[in-house]
């Protein structure tokens, strides 16, 4: 007996009407968006080029006709440069203490406002201020109202119980900044901490409680699975805006005393602004792109996997 395999017809190709038309629906649909995509290019794109460009020149303000193309030697420099090594670390504490201690506060206080008491809307709003704080006020009122060594809340209340007083941001400058960045981005954690609690299905919760586990174990083993992606979003856009911090360091300490609380940000401001050295500052800010763009694109793929996952 044999078996005849008949070849599927070909399709037959569209009509040039025909594709002309879904070539108009497709531009139809593409129109709307290209001048976002154009701005996003030109204030975006644009710039990091020329800061590219910039980067391989030997350019300082201060010395006219210094400007001369030297190849990859500024990236050299900044490699070996203790400056940017010591604000590179500084950048690794300052963010992910920052995120870390956030996080944990933040979930605390999400699972805090998912319960129902009265006056939980005034609670949830007095909670989220601290975030709407723009970042220069928020840091001038940490390093004047709170960590003033003569003025300041906390040597008041320090003094209270016979200890004398500190000046916080010189004595412990990264500590001082972590305290005020955790005191403003607390909230943004609770928001999305709180998301995930409130999408959590409530026959779910029931179902554990049914079958004997506890407050304690439900946490761990119905609720923070299932927060996973949102503690994991949490960190990856709490430590891109945190990373980019200034206004903080700016206004509370100028990095002092030295450069003992100086991030990447600021070591690259002082490079080009104080020091004026345009092309090592250029290939300090090149490096810092290219390294948060490969951590970003680490942390989003890893966050789309756990998506896929549960989907």
């Amino acid at each position: 007996m044999t078996v005849t395999l008949e070849r599927p017809p070909t399709p037959e190709p569209a009509p040039p009407k025909a594709r002309r038309q879904v070539r108009r629906d497709g531009w139809s649909r593409r129109a709307p968006l290209l001048p976002a995509l154009v701005f996003a290019i030109i204030v975006t794109q644009i710039p990091f080029l020329v800061t590219v460009w910039y980067s391989l020149h030997s350019w300082n303000l201060v010395r006219p006709g210094s400007n001369q193309f030297v190849g990859f030697s500024n990236f050299a420099d900044v490699f070996t440069d203790s400056t940017f090594r010591s604000a590179a670390l500084n950048t690794i504490v300052i963010t992910s203490g920052c995120v870390l201690i956030s996080l944990v506060i933040g979930l605390g206080l999400a699972l805090l406002l998912d319960r129902p008491f009265r006056g939980r809307g005034v609670v949830r709003t007095l909670l989220i201020t601290p975030f709407l704080v723009m970042p220069v006020a928020g840091a001038l009122l940490w390093g004047t109202t709170m960590f003033d060594p003569s003025f300041g809340i906390l040597n008041w209340l320090l003094g209270l119980v016979g200890i004398g007083e500190v000046d916080w941001v010189s004595s412990y400058p990264v500590g001082s900044i972590v305290t005020a960045l955790v005191w403003q981005w607390t909230p943004f954690m609770m928001l999305l901490t709180l998301a995930g609690l409130q999408s959590q299905g409530k026959d779910v919760l029931e179902a554990a409680a049914v079958d004997g586990a506890g407050a304690a174990r439900t946490f761990v083993w119905v609720t923070l699975p299932h927060l996973r992606r949102y503690l994991e979003l949490s960190v990856l856009l709490g430590a891109i805006y945190v990373v980019n911090t200034f206004d903080h360091i700016y206004m509370m300490n100028q990095g002092g005393p030295g450069t003992a609380s100086a991030n990447l940000p600021f070591a690259i401001y002082q490079r080009a602004f104080l020091g004026f050295d345009v092309g090592q500052a250029a290939a300090m800010g090149v490096v810092v792109v290219v390294g948060t763009i490969i951590v970003a694109t680490v942390a989003l793929r890893l966050i789309f996997t756990s998506f896929t996952r549960e989907e």
